[in-house]
């Protein structure tokens, strides 16, 4: 099943499958090491519309709501 980031539970992990923005949009999400075909796992949410905490590779990063809203993960389930 293929959901967005802000709409995975917190622990569950999944493979990037889609970044659903413009080019500035995918140059600042790579230059954070977020492409399609990435492992990621989902750490945590931010209060209500807050950032997105999620761990790729050995690093831990938060990523804004509306940015996250527009990475597509395939999550394991």
């Amino acid at each position: 099943m293929i959901v967005s980031l802000v709409d995975m539970k917190q622990g569950e992990s999944g493979t990037i499958a889609d970044l659903r923005g413009g080019h500035g949009f995918t140059m600042r999400i790579q230059s954070m090491g977020v492409y399609v075909g990435k492992r990621v796992k989902k750490v945590g949410s931010g209060f209500f519309r807050g950032p997105q905490t999620v761990l790729i590779d050995k690093y831990q990063i938060a990523i804004g709501y509306g940015m996250a809203s527009k990475i597509f993960v395939e999550v394991d389930r």
